[in-house]
């Protein structure tokens, strides 16, 4: 067993030891900073996409998420009330065009699916909304189910696209599970329940699917990654990597966006990639407070936001 393997087996049992009690926050933290001091930097830096204003009196809020098409077209989620809620720029940050007045309550998530269209997550009205990249709408998916007595954030988080035009979601504000729709936008099968055992969730947050048919979870008050196969079958968790927020897949590359346990949601953290078949850190990069949702472009750099009104891609070092 190698050394980083065994360093990450003594983490791991570590971290599942207080997991059966009271955790010790700083134990945790202490082990997730060994983990990160062993593994090798990416090669990716931090820029700030400068997005023009398109008038005097515009103004974006919190870009909760970002992405980019393979073209290079780079579409903004955000939540101010002086501009649109999605925002579509070119390389040089100028809008070129944007849409979703009246649309949303908490504009979340946003995904680029294999054929190009754009999808959004409202985590205040869990309606989940499929746009041409021209912003035509050509799907809703009204989740509902939301539970009453929670406050304004009662829903959906994250949407990830799997073989055969599966659809799957994470409903973690308020409920805690994970919902399949097929390409019609119709319900096939929900998972998940409140708690801290294997399949149960406190917060899932993030989603994806990877190449090989695993579906990962970032339950993030859980502080852990599950994963699961197409059908929700649990397939296992980590859970030493931290508060675990964002999880993106793509080009057989697994990242993750996380944090301290201890700290408040969305502090300063971690962009990590992530073995498939270990949990093991290959690479990581310092994200600041822009790990609530994370995307991965063509050319496996990465894209977020963050408070109170920043929009990142991590480019490729030169």
């Amino acid at each position: 067993m190698s050394r980083t393997s065994l360093l990450l087996l003594l983490v791991s049992t570590l971290l599942t030891t207080q997991n059966t009690g009271a955790p010790n926050l700083e134990v945790q933290a202490t082990a997730l900073r060994a983990l990160v001091a062993k593994a090798p930097k990416a090669a990716l830096n931090r820029v700030q996409i400068g997005i023009q204003p398109s008038g005097p009196d515009w103004e974006i809020g919190y870009p909760s998420a970002v992405a980019m098409d393979d073209s290079g077209t780079i579409y903004v989620l955000q939540r101010g009330e002086k501009a649109d809620p999605v925002l579509v720029l070119n390389r040089e940050g100028k809008i070129v065009r944007s849409w979703g007045r009246g649309l949303y309550k908490i504009p979340h998530s946003i995904r680029i699916d294999p054929q190009g269209n754009i999808w959004t997550v409202d985590s205040g009205s869990s309606m989940i909304l499929k746009f041409s990249p021209r912003g035509e709408k050509l799907m809703e998916i009204s989740v509902g189910e939301q539970p009453s007595g929670r406050g304004a954030t009662n829903g959906t988080s994250d949407i990830a696209f799997g073989p055969g035009g599966r659809i799957y979601i994470s409903d973690g504000y308020g409920n805690a599970r994970v919902l399949e729709y097929n390409n019609r936008g119709e319900r096939v099968r929900q998972w998940g329940s409140h708690g801290t055992g294997p399949g149960q969730f406190n917060q899932p947050h993030g989603i994806a699917v990877d190449d090989q048919g695993v579906v990962y979870v970032a339950d993030r008050n859980n502080a852990r990654l599950q994963r699961f196969d197409l059908d929700g079958n649990y397939l296992g968790e980590w859970n030493h990597l931290g508060k675990v927020t964002a999880v993106a897949y793509r080009g057989g590359a697994l990242w993750i966006g996380t944090q301290y346990r201890h700290e408040p949601n969305e502090a300063d953290g971690w962009h990590m990639k992530i073995d498939r078949k270990t949990g093991e850190i290959l690479a990581y990069v310092v994200s600041g407070r822009s790990h609530h949702v994370l995307n991965i472009n063509r050319n496996g750099e990465l894209l977020s936001g963050a408070r109170p009104d920043i929009a990142w891609w991590f480019h490729a070092a030169k």
